[in-house]
């Protein structure tokens, strides 16, 4: 199965703070209403509503920097915090977001899309090559309350603040960690329908040294940015949410995957992005790659492996 990137998503902060961001419209005095004049819930429901119209994030020294741009007012409240999970609004679903760790973002009086349905703001789903963001993704769009998670490669302080002309939000994030660059396979759609091999093309993203196994993993299950996804780049993830571990002795890497992994039939699956890309890292000589049960083919042995689940 070919997953696309449901994508898109400093003047220096003199604080970073890890903790919920809130700001409220200014209520109307009392002494200033006419005896006429509408309750206050008229009134609240009664204020304009932002429109979401761009997420961009781009790194900064020191920091990564995600902006959320607005058309109108600006959300009458923001609200920023760490979750160990990211809950989709409605349904209660958890949503994967790649990464470590996850900052929930809320708008209120906040929409994405027009009056037809339609994103007004691009996908729901955008990865980011950047040192600390990973991926920013939509969790809800309903009853103009707005929000999203940004997928980080570990857990760092941040500053939420807003500008005007055009109104934004903008969420700085912390980036004190030592970067190293790897290079990533994803499955090239344009060779492989052509039948040209190799099918997969390196791309090259920063990973926190000294786990690069465990980054370079993240950024495969993130996908591909936007501009690579147009390149004609996919991430075949064939039923895999992501991984729980990844251990590397004896010049074998062990991938634990989560979700219900198999191949559907197809001759390239996630195992075709997964062994490249860690066979590209220093003492990775074989991989071994196990289903959510913790079953491959060929356990024991210094030899590639996957679950029986991947064969065509």
């Amino acid at each position: 199965m070919f997953l696309p990137p449901m994508r898109s998503l400093a003047a220096s902060a003199t604080s970073l703070v890890s903790a919920l961001t809130l700001a409220v419209l200014p209520a109307v005095p009392a002494a200033a209403a006419p005896a006429s004049a509408a309750p206050a819930s008229a009134l609240r429901a009664a204020a304009p509503v932002a429109t979401l119209v761009r997420v961009r994030a781009s790194h900064h020294p020191g920091l990564d920097r995600v902006v959320f741009e607005f058309r109108g007012p600006l959300p009458a409240r923001r609200s920023a915090g760490y979750v160990s999970r990211l809950i989709a609004d409605g349904s209660g679903a958890t949503i994967p977001v790649a990464g470590d760790a996850i900052l929930a973002l809320r708008f209120e009086r906040a929409v994405g899309h027009d009056e037809s349905g339609a994103s007004t703001h691009g996908p729901a789903r955008e990865t980011f090559a950047l040192p600390g963001v990973l991926q920013v993704v939509r969790a809800g769009d309903f009853e103009a309350v707005l929000s999203f998670g940004i997928g980080l490669a570990r857990k760092a302080p941040y500053r939420v603040y807003t500008l005007t002309r055009p109104s934004r939000v903008v969420v700085d994030i912390r980036t004190p960690h030592r970067t190293v660059p790897v290079g990533v396979h994803f499955l090239d759609s344009r060779r492989y329908h052509a039948g040209r091999e190799p099918y997969t093309r390196v791309v090259r993203r920063p990973v926190v040294a000294p786990a690069t196994a465990r980054g370079a993993l993240q950024r495969l299950f993130a996908g591909p940015t936007r501009a690579e996804y147009a390149a004609g780049l996919r991430f075949v993830a064939s039923g895999a949410t992501g991984f729980r571990s990844v251990v590397v002795r004896g010049g074998v890497a062990h991938v634990r995957l989560t979700g219900a992994v198999g191949s559907g039939g197809s001759a390239f699956t996630v195992a075709d992005e997964i062994t490249p890309t860690l066979k590209r890292l220093p003492g990775v000589h074989w991989v071994k790659i196990y289903d959510a049960r913790g079953r491959t083919e060929h356990p024991a042995g210094r030899s590639d492996s996957i679950p029986e689940s991947l064969e065509p």
